[in-house]
């Protein structure tokens, strides 16, 4: 336990988000998401867990210290249903307020279509698998910087 530090933030977890630069992305997944078949191919090379939490706890407890990129439009991004792409399922919009919170100000998830986000997925840092059973509880953050004090 560290003092200040979200305490489902496990070591990996920590680790990752520490090494990860400007613009990686980091994909947090549903339990059905095919998470292991694909995390061999992120640059982490290995599957990171965040167990027993939904989607919206673990968003939390990573926007807690994850930055995300303010100079881009896919600063993040959540799965569109398949058929409904402009669908937004209740987490979807419970993480959609996650973001909010951190961003201090709306800033709406663009979609990305079912495969295209799998795609993306071989292309993150890292992909993070909760124990979210509700679909579409998969989203992709891309890390920001911190800027200097002032």
């Amino acid at each position: 336990m560290l003092k200040g530090i979200d305490n489902r933030l496990n070591a990996d977890l920590l680790g990752c988000l520490r090494a990860m630069g400007h613009g990686d992305m980091l994909m947090l997944v549903d339990a059905n998401f095919p998470a292991a078949a694909l995390a061999s191919q992120t640059i982490a090379g290995k599957l990171l867990t965040m167990e027993n939490l939904t989607a919206t706890e673990a968003a939390r407890a990573i926007l807690s210290l994850l930055p995300l990129d303010t100079f881009v439009p896919d600063f993040a991004g959540r799965m569109e249903v398949v058929g409904d792409p402009a669908k937004v399922t209740d987490v979807q919009a419970e993480v959609q307020a996650v973001v909010d919170a951190a961003e201090g100000r709306p800033r709406p998830l663009p979609g990305i279509e079912r495969f295209a986000f799998y795609d993306l997925s071989k292309q993150a840092y890292a992909i993070v698998q909760t124990s979210e059973r509700r679909l579409y509880g998969c989203f992709m953050f891309r890390k920001g910087v911190i800027p200097p004090e002032e």
